[in-house]
């Protein structure tokens, strides 16, 4: 028989009960998202950065934090798809490494924060009013690959001399190859250098497009940065060696696959650090306050393996000012 002590009773244990349950409840997770244009096993490395960068952070994959990934394979028209679907998983920041990834984000979310991981000439391409005040959702690392780009060339010029007629590989799917494509043609200009216009958009056209610099009777090649040549380094320096010419690159890992030699950013290093942006965020920071910081590492690397192969001596001078030496 119940009474109405025994009710009270009942009543008192879960007004008690339900303070103790709400004081211990399960960490909640932040959800990040990674926008990768590329595979998931040629980024594998930016991924280690990444996480290791949020781990220094007090971020440790399933106790506070999550991460999605999803991969285009460099079928760019897949981004927009892919963007949406994290948009619909409603995670907290979207990592962007490329300026089609960033651009596809920002084209799914006004809201969700988004934090660049290297992107080229952010303000260029378009995504940022500005770097002091970038406003809207958009915010992280830039690099002014395509100011850079001249350095590069110049490089090139120092170590193959008799090289007058120079290729540069370009893809027309980036926002930023016209930008590449001036900044090339100049340093090539004023060096009293021939710019030839080589187009490889997806990874079907780099065969095609090697064959064009043979066709052009380049005498060198200058591979841009781009995510898509950053994803298939490996295919395309296996075709830029069936060619015997000296290749010169935006990015190190490039020359890892056997190119001659790179001038550009230290695309790792952006990678861990773009993971204090998402803290500030975690945080409570705005992406419209957070001030956009341009890449400062920079990098001359020199593959002496592939000097050999193709005959060419580098100079002890130019040696001495590489940042890294591959044997």
């Amino acid at each position: 028989m119940t009474t109405r002590r025994s009710v009270l009773l009942v009543g008192v244990s879960l007004l008690v009960a339900h303070p103790l349950t709400r004081g211990q409840p399960s960490a909640t997770l932040r959800q990040v998202g990674w926008l990768g244009a590329g595979s998931q096993a040629a980024n594998a490395q930016l991924r280690a950065a990444f996480t290791q960068g949020m781990q220094d952070l007090g971020w440790h994959e399933g106790k506070n934090v999550a991460y999605r990934y999803v991969y285009a394979d460099n079928d760019l028209d897949r981004l927009d798809a892919m963007a949406r679907e994290l948009v619909g998983q409603q995670v907290d920041v979207i990592l962007a490494g490329s300026s089609q990834s960033a651009a596809a984000a920002h084209r799914s979310t006004k809201t969700i924060p988004i934090v660049m991981a290297g992107v080229a000439n952010a303000v260029g391409a378009g995504l940022i009013a500005s770097l002091a005040k970038p406003g809207g959702n958009i915010t992280g690392f830039t690099s002014q690959q395509d100011e850079v780009l001249g350095k590069l060339v110049g490089i090139l010029h120092e170590v193959a001399p008799g090289a007058r007629r120079i290729a540069i590989l370009l893809n027309e799917s980036s926002p930023l190859h016209a930008a590449y494509w001036e900044g090339a043609r100049d340093a090539c200009s004023t060096l009293g250098l021939l710019a030839l216009r080589v187009v490889a958009s997806t990874p079907a056209q780099l065969g095609a497009a090697v064959e064009e610099t043979v066709r052009q009777r380049s005498h060198a090649v200058v591979v841009t940065s781009d995510s898509m040549y950053f994803t298939e380094r490996a295919k395309l320096q296996q075709l830029m060696q069936t060619t015997r010419l000296p290749v010169a690159c935006a990015l190190r890992d490039n020359v890892a696959a056997g190119g001659l030699l790179s001038y550009g950013y230290d695309v790792v290093s952006n990678y861990r650090s773009s993971a204090k942006y998402v803290d500030k965020i975690f945080k409570g920071a705005k992406p419209a306050e957070l001030p956009v910081e341009q890449a400062t590492k920079f990098e001359f690397v020199v593959n002496l393996k592939t000097a050999k192969a193709l005959g060419i001596t580098i100079s002890q001078s130019l040696l001495l000012r590489a940042d890294e030496v591959i044997q």
